[in-house]
Formats: C-alpha cells, structure tokens, sequence
C-alpha cells in the first residue's frame, strides 16, 4: 500500500464506523438466498443470485476503494501493513481448507466408498443385497448409473494446455514482481498485463472445455460422484482464478495511476499471493482429476 507520508508509527490506524460490512451482510444473505432458491427449481431465485452477486461487486467495489483512498493519504504504517499481511494469510488457509474438503471427498468417494459399494471390507452385504453386479471401478457414475454413461475429459489436451498457461502466468508474475521491487514501472504493466491475458484465456479454455463435456461426452454435474466431485473442484477453481485475474487486472489499473513503490506495495504481494495458490491447487486439480 503506497504512503504518501509516514504517520506515527506508534499510533494504529482505526477507520470510521464503516456501513459496507451491513451491506456486505445483506448482499452475501440475497446471494446465498438465490442460490437455494434458484438450486429447489423456484423461478425467481436465478435472478435473486445476480441480485445478491450485483450487490456483492457494488459493497466491494466502493468497500476497497475506501481501503485505497485511505492508503494513499498516508493513514497505514507498519503496524496495519502487518495487519494486513496477517489477514491475507489467514485468508489464504481458509482456501487451503476449502478446497481440502473436496480433495478429501474425491479421496474418500475413491479409495472407500466405491471400494465398499463394490463388497470389498464389510461391504459385502451391501454389493450382494442393493447392489450386485456393481464393478467399483473410477471413474464411476455410481450404483445405478446416476445420469446415464458418460466419458472422461483426457489430461493431455486442455487440461495440459491450460496447467502451462497458468505455470506460465506465475512466471510473468513473478518477473512482473521484481521489476515492481526495480522501480520499472513499464515493465510491470507489460508482465502483469501478460498474466492478466494468461488468466482470460485459461477461463476461456475452461468454458470450451465445459461446453465439450456437457454437448459430446454427457460428463454434467448430474452424472454422479465422478461428476460431482469433478465439477465442484474444476468449477471452483475456475470461480477463484476469475476472482484472481480481476486482482490482478485491479492491480494493474493501480501500477498504471503510481499507488506502488519499489518498498511499499502489499496489495500488489497479496494479489500474487493470491495468484500462486490458484496455480498450486491447480496442479493438484490437473494430477488428481484428470491423470489419475
């Protein structure tokens, strides 16, 4: 966060009673709300959801412009910076944890439930009784074939192609980082503009390769645990890497405007933080979903 002068280092910042927290409560409870709704078939909660997302974009837009506006009139010193540095970590771990919990059942749902459902352990009576004939193999739509047969999406096309574009996209970060630390401002704006332009077209090879699997090879959210699990961890990672290419675009518009120098720009470290997880739980995706 860039300072524009130093303020007593003693003296921790403590903002004005702010009311984006009460909106971000309101527009997180319409959010949550069209979701349910729109999830039970009821016709007006798809159109509740881009509601409480509209309201979400609008109460952190102005939220964080406050945030900045406070940044750059020298109201942050070591103390906040630390605050804030904190707080991002913290962040990051909930994510870590997030995505834990569907890696978990994607391990469970492999190495357990199927094993199970198929009369391996104290499952026998189980295959014998519900269930016989049923070959506990993964991938697997699960007993019944729950949404009809389906086919897989091979590692070695898109997923590969996109697992170098991101690989690539924590490189030109990376070197868009230290020629920020340099003071080449250039230079950040052309890397960090190429990272952006990285994350666009991974979204865009996402949405191709959805579209494939939905028309061509009937792989939906429907076609059971394989699905499940399969959309969930891809279709939240794909939310987290649009999250992070808005940062980082957000960061570029603030390299461009001069709110960082060479020793004072933590947003921008957040964001790359930020970025390097994505690509870090990517690799996970990439090995377990579709190598494995």
């Amino acid at each position: 966060m860039a300072q524009t002068h130093s303020p007593d280092a003693n003296v921790y910042f403590v903002p004005h009673h702010s009311k984006w927290p009460l909106f971000g409560s309101v527009a997180m409870f319409v959010t949550m709300l069209g979701v349910a709704t729109w999830l039970n078939d009821i016709g007006w909660g798809k159109w509740t959801f881009f509601v409480g997302v509209a309201l979400m974009c609008a109460t952190l837009f102005m939220w964080f412009g406050d945030v900045i506006r406070e940044s750059v009139s020298g109201q942050y010193n070591r103390q906040v910076d630390v605050s804030f540095r904190m707080g991002m970590v913290w962040f990051i771990f909930s994510e870590v944890m997030f995505f834990g919990a569907f890696f978990g059942a994607l391990f469970y749902a492999r190495q357990y439930a199927l094993p199970w459902l198929g009369g391996e352990g104290d499952g026998v009576l189980t295959h014998s009784l519900l269930w016989e004939g049923f070959s506990a193999a993964w991938p697997s739509a699960g007993p019944g074939q729950v949404g009809g047969e389906f086919q897989t999406i091979p590692a070695w096309g898109l997923p590969l192609l996109n697992t170098l574009i991101l690989l690539t996209s924590g490189i030109t970060l990376t070197i868009a980082h230290h020629a920020l630390k340099a003071g080449h401002r250039v230079q950040v704006l052309t890397w960090l503009g190429i990272t952006v332009l990285l994350g666009a077209l991974f979204l865009f090879f996402q949405v191709e390769e959805y579209i494939h699997a939905y028309k061509e090879l009937n792989l939906t959210l429907g076609s059971g645990i394989y699905g499940s699990t399969f959309f969930m961890l891809t279709g939240f990672h794909g939310a987290h890497v649009f999250l992070g290419t808005l940062m980082l675009a957000i960061m570029w518009l603030r390299v461009a405007k001069g709110h960082f120098s060479a020793d004072n720009h933590f947003a921008f470290e957040a964001a790359a933080w930020y970025w390097h997880f994505v690509d870090v739980v990517w690799l996970g995706l990439f090995l377990f979903v579709y190598v494995l």
